[in-house]
């Protein structure tokens, strides 16, 4: 294997000057440049990361712990932590939790060992532990989409809420008045902050909130499939369905099918969150429409800005907006649309 020496005799330069080209630091000229890096590559010459590393006490590595890569949020979402990270010459770990503590935890674990930068992490629960860990090695972390209440942190997220308010509002303009809220765990704060909105909006409209009609899970194909089964047994049959995700509402729509039901003329179905347009030949449903690069993109940038002045302490709360996108799944209820 090529040693730093061995491409600077190549080069015909000292050592000194191959490591200043290389880390692209101090003065050197362009002709120099072009001698070392043509050395290094007909050497192959890899620089030794690690000792790099210990002298400078970074590994310019992101960890990137999210919960479900196959999901398409989540896919836009680490691409656009990686476009992010690479413009300031970081490399980006990923790592998949599957909504699980345990794996959380040994996840942050090992990649303390390998000493990343900075974290990105998707929260599985309220527990604050994975956070501790990070934050007693002195290593910066920003919480991503969701937020652990009453812990003071970076976070990056969208208004789940909001959007959800959104939802259930549009379809009380269509005169529903009987909605089943289909959602993540119980656990999640995304998942409480979308029966939140949902709520709000009956509230608003004199509406009673029906607890036998809100139906916490995960956000899984397979639990919206369950959950779905569940509600369309009910009597009366809600005339409309909220889905907290948009695997929940995937789920959903093979369980209403099984049923021998149609959207939207036998029940309307929303959800929150939306498919990329490479995933849906012919979109329909009505969504509240995340930012999923938005979001990963000023999540990494604020680590990266954490990462440069560790001393700055001023915790930001970033919310960015849904927006409502009004598609083919829903029905107006005869007689009973209301004016807004």
């Amino acid at each position: 294997m090529a040693t730093i020496r061995d491409v600077a005799e190549r080069a015909g330069v000292a050592p000194i000057t191959v490591s200043r080209v290389l880390n692209n630091s101090g003065y050197f000229s362009e002709e120099t440049r072009r001698r070392v890096e043509k050395a290094a590559a007909e050497l192959q010459y890899v620089p030794n990361q690690l000792a790099r590393s210990l002298r400078s006490n970074r590994t310019d590595t992101l960890a990137l712990v999210l919960t479900d890569i196959t999901n398409p949020f989540w896919t836009t979402v680490a691409r656009a932590v990686e476009d992010t990270a690479a413009t300031q010459g970081f490399n980006v770990i990923l790592c998949n939790t599957d909504e699980q503590e345990e794996k959380q935890l040994q996840y942050v674990s090992v990649l303390l060992r390998k000493r990343v930068d900075g974290f990105l992490l998707v929260p599985v629960s309220h527990n604050v532990e994975p956070i501790t860990m990070i934050r007693q090695q002195g290593v910066p972390v920003v919480v991503l989409d969701r937020d652990i209440p009453e812990l003071e942190a970076d976070v990056v997220r969208c208004a789940s809420e909001e959007g959800a308010y959104e939802l259930i509002r549009y379809l009380i303009g269509l005169g529903h008045r009987d909605i089943a809220v289909i959602t993540g765990p119980e656990v999640v704060s995304t998942a409480q902050e979308r029966v939140n909105g949902y709520r709000r909006a009956l509230a608003e409209h004199g509406l009673p909130v029906n607890p036998e009609r809100i139906f916490f899970g995960n956000y899984t194909v397979e639990s919206g499939y369950e959950l779905a089964r569940g509600v369309l047994q009910r009597q009366p049959r809600p005339t409309a369905l909220f889905a907290g995700n948009n695997f929940i509402a995937i789920g959903a729509l093979k369980a209403i099918r099984e049923a021998g039901l149609q959207v939207p003329q036998d029940i309307s179905l929303v959800s929150f969150d939306d498919l990329p347009p490479t995933l849906v030949v012919d979109p329909f449903l009505t969504v509240a429409a995340q930012s999923p690069y938005e979001l990963g993109r000023q999540a990494t940038e604020l680590l990266l800005r954490r990462i440069a002045e560790p001393e700055s302490c001023d915790w930001q709360k970033i919310v960015l907006p849904t927006e409502l996108v009004v598609r083919r799944s829903c029905q107006a209820v005869a007689g009973e649309r209301l004016g807004d």
